[in-house]
């Protein structure tokens, strides 16, 4: 299947227009990780604490902030969910300490710096737990229960707060709520003790910083030795300095996505770096589909220059390019669009990298290896401008594993 028929453009010709794009970025994407939003490292990385967050309502990010200010949590960070009607918040605080006390104290804070307006001397029923819920029916005993207490009140504890967090995502409006699972007098003993906030904690995620700094120095390894292991098999299925293209190519997306989630200061997750590790290897794959298209047809058309072989190749693989790039393209941006908050920097890696990463293959990589061969010519003992010129008739292809 074939998107349109024979073309004929001039790719190598523009390539100065895209280098300088890319320059431009990349530059960019270098100052603003060296002297503005630096490489903004998420929760996994820095180490820390994560609170995933559900209101009644839409929450006001300047009131929730004040409140954690007022609690003495300065350096919050606060990231909405701006998908509509989910009405979360993403609350993540910095902890430097390494003890397992004080990572679970960041928490409490954070959920005690928004109950600031709790009702004296009661229970939230959004964020109590199923063994503390149980605990209390047990010792209040509304149904009067005798040696079987423990199980039947168990059931309406976990009755409860399933319905909270199934059925209503994590927050009830209010005590009463609970009396489509739980009867009566359980209800009413209840409203004696407990309240309904408004809010609910869906997901806590807590990583310690020694931890986070493993992850970090882990996930520079894994993008270094996939580069390195690409570049060994191009150098044995094709020659060096196809493996070379490659890679410079690949690590021109990975600087530019990294670079773009500096400048838009969007933090770093691991599953921003499994997209990363995942553009690597597509970048790779669409580079090589070119490649091995220019291998050929050095075999096929010895009389034309290396220049010209390189853009007839790049035209002949371009309606499949823009197949599979562009199918890619729409799913991904699909995901980036509707996948909600917790996806959001993982499609937002995919969506710049399948972009840029289709986009380096042909104005990076076949522009770096046009610009070698020509530059072995006129460096060779006795080349002279028009040997040079004409590199692509001598120019041996390299041989097929």
């Amino acid at each position: 299947m074939e998107f349109f028929g024979s073309t004929n453009i001039d790719f190598l010709g523009k390539k100065w227009y895209f280098l300088a794009f890319s320059l431009i970025f990349s530059l960019a994407g270098i100052a603003s990780m060296l002297f503005w939003h630096h490489v903004p490292l998420g929760v996994d990385f820095r180490g820390g604490t994560i609170v995933d967050v559900k209101f009644t309502q839409k929450p006001d990010v300047n009131a929730v902030r004040a409140e954690l200010d007022r609690a003495g949590l300065k350096n919050a960070r606060i990231q909405a969910d701006t998908h509509p009607g989910s009405n979360e918040l993403l609350i993540s605080l910095d902890i430097r300490e390494t003890s397992e006390q004080a990572l679970d104290q960041g928490k409490e804070n954070i959920i005690k710096a928004l109950q600031a307006n709790a009702e004296p001397g009661k229970i939230d029923l959004n964020n109590v737990g199923y063994t503390s819920l149980q605990d209390y029916l047990l010792k209040a005993d509304p149904l009067h229960l005798g040696t079987d207490a423990p199980t039947q009140y168990g059931k309406i504890a976990r009755a409860i707060v399933d319905f909270r967090d199934k059925t209503h995502g994590g927050v009830l409006n209010s005590v009463a709520d609970a009396s489509s699972v739980a009867p009566a007098p359980v209800v009413q003993t209840l409203q004696q003790d407990f309240y309904s906030s408004n809010f609910g904690v869906r997901n806590v995620d807590i990583v310690g910083p020694q931890v986070g700094s493993q992850l970090r120095q882990r996930a520079m390894l894994a993008t270094l030795y996939s580069l390195l292991g690409m570049l060994v098999y191009l150098w044995f299925r094709f020659e060096l300095i196809y493996g070379v293209a490659a890679v410079v190519a690949c690590f021109h997306d990975t600087l530019i996505t990294v670079g773009a989630f500096s400048l838009l200061n969007t933090e770093i997750s691991l599953t921003v770096i499994a997209a990363i590790l995942t553009l690597v290897g597509y970048s790779m794959n669409d580079t090589i589909v070119v490649f091995d298209r220019i291998r050929e047809n050095i075999k096929l058309l010895r009389k034309d220059s290396l220049t010209e072989i390189v853009n007839k190749s790049i035209n002949q693989t371009l309606s499949r390019t823009v197949l599979t790039s562009g199918l890619t393209f729409l799913t991904v941006l699909a995901l980036f669009l509707f996948g909600g908050e917790v996806l959001h920097g993982f499609s937002l890696a995919l969506v710049i990298g399948i972009i840029i990463g289709t986009y380096s293959s042909i104005f990076i990589a076949a522009p770096m290896l046009v610009a070698y061969q020509q530059w072995r010519g006129k460096s060779a003992p006795g080349a002279t401008a028009s040997s040079s010129n004409n590199e692509g008739r001598r120019y041996k292809a390299p041989a097929k594993a």
